[in-house]
């Protein structure tokens, strides 16, 4: 299947803005929706300052970038959406709202349309229960930075149709993304790997095994990571991850996924990691 028309919502978003980018890249239209339009306009603001510096890196034409922008239109309406092929809801973490989010799509999108969450850790099932096409809801699980990491995850709610996963395995192969198929339990499978390691930094920072940055060098030069985990922690957003923490300890009980009492503090003063500049480390 191919995907002509895509929207986003919470497109101005950390996630939201990776994932409308890269669909732009991809050649297709795609709706940044944001219920308040000033929003939605800072959002693409922001996407031509990212792809600006592509130009001056020479990874892109000027040419292209203006074609890339184009092809992303603001919105901040349900019904500007009703023709898409696929939604992507990127908001934050919050079933009530997903909930009202997907019951809302379902009413407004044409029947045909998939109703795809970005959620990394909510059950994809219970989004699905707004809607009266749970066959065609499924989670696209997208990594941060979304124009950098290849890999989608996609979670089959317990209603999800294998029609609805291979069409949603076609647009992540034209978005130039690799996909795996996951199990809707807390977490799915990336998270569910990764969040002891995340969790065991925080642990081994806590109790002053190690600087930041030594627990850092330790698994990208030690285990051969990209990227260090209270570095990644501060990338995805350490209020992002708490929330992800506490759904997956409240949805196992499993002691791995317990938020540490300093990751707790440093959201409770407002200490998010690189967004407000401050968090493991200290930004600029």
């Amino acid at each position: 299947m191919k995907f002509n028309k895509v929207a986003v919502l919470g497109g101005a978003g950390t996630m939201g803005s990776g994932i409308v980018q890269t669909v732009a890249q991809a050649g297709i239209e795609v709706l940044l929706f944001e219920t308040n339009l000033e929003i939605a306009e800072k959002g693409k603001a922001k996407l031509d300052k990212v792809l600006g510096k592509l130009v001056e890196k020479g990874k892109l034409t000027a040419d292209a970038k203006q074609s890339i922008l184009d092809r992303i239109i603001l919105c901040d309406n349900y019904e500007a959406m009703a023709d898409v092929d696929l939604v992507i809801e990127a908001v934050f973490e919050n079933m009530d709202l997903k909930k009202k989010i997907f019951k809302t799509l379902d009413e407004t999108l044409k029947p045909e349309a998939i109703l795809a969450s970005n959620t990394s850790a909510l059950s994809v099932t219970e989004i699905a229960s707004a809607t009266k096409r749970p066959e065609q809801v499924i989670g696209l699980h997208f990594f941060n930075p979304v124009p950098v990491m290849k890999l989608v995850e996609l979670v089959m709610g317990l209603s999800t149709s294998e029609e609805t996963y291979r069409a949603s395995v076609d647009f992540c192969q034209q978005i130039g993304k690799e996909s795996i198929q996951a199990k809707d339990t807390p977490g799915f499978l990336v998270n569910y790997l990764q969040i002891p390691l995340l969790n065991g930094a925080v642990a081994a920072y806590e109790a002053g095994l190690a600087s930041a940055e030594d627990i850092d060098k330790a698994c990208v030069l030690g285990m051969n990571h990209p990227i260090g985990p209270l570095a990644l922690l501060d990338l995805i957003g350490l209020d992002t991850a708490l929330d992800v923490f506490n759904v997956m300890y409240e949805g196992t009980g499993d002691q791995r996924f317990w938020p540490r009492t300093l990751h707790k503090r440093l959201v409770q003063a407002g200490h998010y990691g690189r967004k407000t500049g401050k968090g493991f480390y200290t930004y600029e």
